[in-house]
């Protein structure tokens, strides 16, 4: 069982000094489902420079994440805390009892391999039950797992293999364990690769068949919190990745927060059981903390290894989810898909209205959870009722039709989405947070939404921006440091516990975040005007023609943007213009399609001054995706590898007509 102390509210020092603050104490509401407090906000200069919410959680003292399934099956042995895909399509529940000892039965294959206390153990492969399983059963042999991409190239895979140090590698299919046979002769340190879909897990169980379960309780009672859990290696947009060192006490601090915080998403408040099937990469820090918050809050997990349209729909409506861990791209499919269905049929309109009715009536929420507003009138409730059977509900069952809230994280959403889909019957939280701070650092609080933000510090966090508009973090949740090879050990960065992010932002009156771009990313035009193009770059990303986009203009006299487009938005476009048969080189430069983008980019010029705004643009007739180098795994832009690339096409821009 776990130790754990009384946390009190935040009392971490402002960064800097010199300035003359005021601190607005935090007052605890009334409401005991879901658990809100207010959030302390310090103002300088009649400016919201730093908020801090006090921790919901009690840190965690003893123990460590491979205790959980064990707890688990100590407390409710009969409660589904997992669910598994069989063949015939149908899902099968894993209780407490079942899981935990799978878990034990991998431990045990993997001591008796020789892996010690501290190694580490890399895991390759998509999104499965197995990868969950081998995650646990390595932190009940007192291991530290790596993750890798099953995207990875050999040259990432080598260099994460190799830095890591890792003694071990586990893949999902053939093709991984060529990849990682051909750089086998550079990484001395690796003495075993297992193979997932030819047995690992039952050799593993074999090999361990013989040793006292006793072996892996010795192994779990002498890991401590502050004891690595895993290394996560960053995307790396420029540069080589570095391994984020991920502590127990990090993934406790991270999960246990969020679960009294998003009280109505982790725990049943209803007759129906929380469910959610999971999809984001488990090599991701934002998918590997869902899988452990729900063992944690005992909530019934799913995996879905594939992200393909068909694949994915069927998979939400076989396991029907209560709620969904997402970010903004998965979203804007099935919005953009519900409208092209629409046009389809010729109810373009209709879908139109109900999209404008469902905004309406989220805003409407909105402002009476803030106190700001009357709520939805009678006739904005009648007319909500009515589209819902025709769209709403239509939406919602492309989830799989028992989501009523969605957590979407990686980049904004957007007002205009978010209010959408809260009118439409499912609550979304927003977050903002790094792989440095084991998943979200900021979400939006149950019944206080500020639909356009990132919500308030995650409780037990504090938020400051800096003088030139950084982001700095503090909190449990804040990782120990980048792995340093040399040391085999964590090189800690933070100063004062503080960590800088990179990005910037603003707090408002009301002490909600709001993301404006990356620091590093912020462009300089001759006039001197700096740009950010992440607020430009998102708007123009949820158009449904417009895959990826990059805005330029650094060192430039005017902000152009290159274009790429998004396949199922552009199959649909050819087939209501009849363009079906046009190669997609004459294509981009139809007219009409041309005529289409430009309103996109329009819309997305509205959100800022004229000397920031895009006046030229071109589409390319290719894709950015990871496999071109132009993304890292996360969907983030290689801006350096794009601007290489597409140097003459850049040029042409700045071109005079």
């Amino acid at each position: 069982m776990f130790s754990q102390e009384s946390a009190g509210a935040s009392s971490t020092p402002c960064p800097g000094a010199g300035h003359t603050t005021a601190t607005v104490p935090a007052t605890a509401t009334t409401a005991t489902t879901p658990a809100l407090v207010e959030p302390h906000k310090t103002v300088i200069d009649g400016t919201v420079r730093q908020v801090s919410v006090p921790a919901l959680a009690p840190p965690v003292r003893t123990g460590s994440l491979g205790d959980l399934p064990f707890i688990n099956a100590a407390e409710a042995p009969d409660e589904p805390v997992l669910s598994r895909k069989q063949p015939s399509g149908s899902w099968r529940d894993i209780t407490s009892v079942e899981f935990a000892a799978e878990v034990r039965a991998v431990a045990k294959g993997l001591i008796a391999h020789g892996l010690r206390p501290g190694d580490r153990l890399a895991i390759m492969a998509r999104t499965t039950y197995e990868w969950t399983l081998i995650d646990f059963a390595a932190w009940a042999a007192g291991l530290v797992t790596v993750p890798l991409y099953p995207t990875s190239s050999a040259h990432q895979a080598q260099w994460i293999l190799h830095d890591s140090g890792a003694r071990a590698c586990v893949v999902e299919n053939v093709g991984e364990t060529r990849l990682i046979s051909g750089i086998r002769g550079e990484l001395p340190a690796l003495d075993h690769l297992w193979q997932f879909n030819t047995g690992a897990i039952a050799q593993l169980v074999a090999a361990g068949q013989e040793l006292p379960g006793m072996l892996v309780e010795q192994r779990r009672s002498a890991v401590v919190p502050e004891a690595p859990a895993t290394l996560i290696y960053t995307s790396g947009t420029t540069g080589r990745p570095k391994g984020c060192v991920l502590t127990h006490a990090n993934f406790f601090a991270e999960v246990d927060n969020a679960v009294e915080l998003l009280h109505p998403v982790f725990k049943s408040v209803s007759e129906e059981p929380a469910a959610t099937l999971l999809f984001l990469p488990l090599s991701h820090v934002f998918g590997r903390m869902v899988a452990v918050g729900c063992l944690r809050a005992r909530v019934r997990l799913g995996h879905a290894p594939s992200i393909e349209t068909d694949d994915l729909l069927a998979d939400l409506a076989g396991f029907q989810p209560t709620f969904l861990l997402a970010i903004p791209y998965v979203l804007e499919k099935v919005y953009n898909t519900g409208r092209a269905t629409a046009e389809k049929m010729g109810r373009a309109a209709s879908f139109d209205r109900a999209a404008r009715i469902a905004r309406a009536y989220g805003e409407a929420v909105e402002a009476q959870e803030h106190g700001t507003g009357p709520g939805p009138g009678l006739r904005l409730k009648a007319a909500r009722k009515l589209y819902d059977p025709l769209v709403y509900r239509r939406i919602r069952a492309a989830l799989g039709g028992r989501v009523r809230y969605a957590i979407c994280g990686g980049s904004p959403l957007g007002h205009r989405l978010a209010a959408f889909y809260s009118g439409a019957g499912i609550e979304i939280f927003e977050g903002y947070g790094l792989t440095e701070t084991t998943a979200a650092a900021t979400v939006t609080p149950p019944l206080r939404p500020r639909i356009g933000t990132v919500g308030w510090p995650l409780p037990g966090t504090a938020v400051h921006i800096a003088d030139d508009g950084e982001i700095l973090l503090h909190g449990g949740h804040v990782f120990s440091g980048y792995w340093d090879a040399a040391l085999g050990a964590a090189r800690p960065v933070t100063d004062q516990g503080w960590l800088p992010t990179g990005d910037l932002g603003a707090l408002d009156a009301d002490g909600y975040l709001t993301i404006t771009g990356r620091k590093k990313e912020i462009i300089v035009t001759t006039g001197g005007k700096n740009v950010a193009p992440a607020p430009l770059e998102d708007r123009l990303r949820a158009h449904p023609l417009v895959g990826q986009c990059m805005v330029i203009g650094e060192n430039r006299s005017y902000i152009t943007a290159l274009i790429t487009l998004e396949p199922d938005g552009l199959a649909h476009w050819r087939q209501m213009n009849k363009k079906r048969d046009v190669p997609l080189s004459e294509l981009v430069h139809d007219d009409r399609l041309l005529a289409d983008l430009q309103h996109a980019v329009d819309d997305a010029n509205k959100l800022v001054s004229r000397a920031e705004s895009i006046r030229r643009y071109l589409v390319l007739p290719v894709e950015f995706t990871e496999k071109t180098g132009h993304l890292t795994p996360s969907l983030k832009l290689r801006r350096a590898a794009v601007a290489r690339d597409f140097a003459k096409e850049i040029e042409r821009l700045y071109e005079r007509n």
